[in-house]
């Protein structure tokens, strides 16, 4: 895929997650299969460039390119200058959110919550397209804030005029959070009034659905994030599918356990043992979703402390597993 000036290895997106969509997780994403990866939202907050937490967000030190951030806030001017701190620090893409629907980011009138201020959204559009010339500006926005106002065709048609150079659509409100179910109706009505790139969004979870909502919507992309989450292979498997129209087998049990340890190893890397072990927690137990055994594995395995016994006890679930070299699921895991 040709996007934005960079050659795409397919139109495969990582969506930004905050807390999961960190170095480590983007790489190997891109790894297996994602054509592009965009890092987890970074304050527009210049008293917080220098925190830990903003520092290793703006980590892409050895990353596929295009290096892609997303920035946050509500303040044009704060914007337009987190945008050219990031593209001094080597962002080739400038994204902004106006899609988060979490209460801390909309309680100051961040992420989801700027969708109810058009003239706001125009405002901050416009200052950061012109503070980063050359330098290709994305929009990430939902449906609307709810549903009586879905008014994301008019916020891709201002996003269009300001300059703005692609746009992806979660297919919820800002109210729905994460309930209900994806809708595409919309996506696939900017699809219809913009002439920039639209990327689809929204519980697009398995190879079928991706080509369903690709077909639907008529978009240019398809952006993943929750499904992805222990299951990163998902990139390659609809990847596979959207070439082929065949169906990957699922990983063995062995697959995933190596790829959790390749994942682990560099999750301690990054953050440092003891906020490594932390953060691996979750990745362990989306790895381990759906295998039998493993909630209680899950309660054991948030006990321990130390990196040699959280990965010696992710091999020995896993050698656990491995009879006929096949996962096994179980309801109750």
């Amino acid at each position: 895929m040709n996007y934005l000036g960079f050659t795409l290895r397919n139109n495969l997106f990582v969506a930004p997650m905050a807390g999961v969509t960190d170095r480590p997780f983007r790489q190997l994403c891109k790894r297996l299969g994602a054509g592009l990866a965009v890092s987890e939202m970074v304050t527009s907050n210049s008293l917080l460039y220098g925190s830990a937490k903003t520092r290793r967000r703006a980590d892409h030190a050895g990353e596929v390119e295009p290096i892609v951030v997303q920035i946050a806030g509500a303040d044009p001017d704060m914007l337009a200058a987190a945008a050219r701190y990031n593209v001094e620090r080597g962002a080739q893409i400038i994204d902004i959110n106006m899609g988060c629907p979490a209460k801390k980011v909309c309680n100051v009138m961040a992420g989801s919550a700027l969708m109810q201020n058009e003239p706001l959204v125009a405002r901050i559009l416009e200052a950061v397209v012109k503070a980063v010339p050359g330098v290709p500006v994305t929009l990430k926005i939902r449906t609307g804030w709810n549903r009586e106002n879905k008014n994301a065709p008019t916020i891709a048609r201002i996003a269009e005029e300001c300059g703005v150079r692609a746009i992806a659509i979660h297919g919820r409100t800002r109210a729905d959070q994460y309930q209900g179910q994806a809708e595409y109706d919309t996506i696939a009505l900017v699809k219809t009034l913009v002439n920039i790139p639209v990327i689809a969004n929204g519980d697009i979870d398995t190879p079928e659905k991706a080509r369903f909502v690709l077909d639907y919507t008529q978009a240019d992309g398809v952006m993943i994030g929750r499904a992805a989450q222990g299951r990163p292979w998902l990139f390659r498997e609809i990847e596979h599918y959207l070439k082929t129209g065949a169906v990957l087998p699922a990983p063995t049990c062995h697959e995933i356990h190596t790829i959790l340890r390749e994942h682990l190893t560099d999750l301690y890397a990054f953050y440092g043992e003891e906020t490594g072990i932390k953060i691996a927690r979750k990745h362990i137990g989306w790895y381990t979703k759906g295998i039998a055994g493993a909630a209680r594995f899950r309660h054991m395995m948030n006990q321990l402390d130390n990196v040699t016994a959280q990965l010696a006890a992710a091999d020995e679930f896993f050698l656990g597993q491995r009879a006929g070299n096949q996962p096994i699921y179980a309801e109750a895991a």
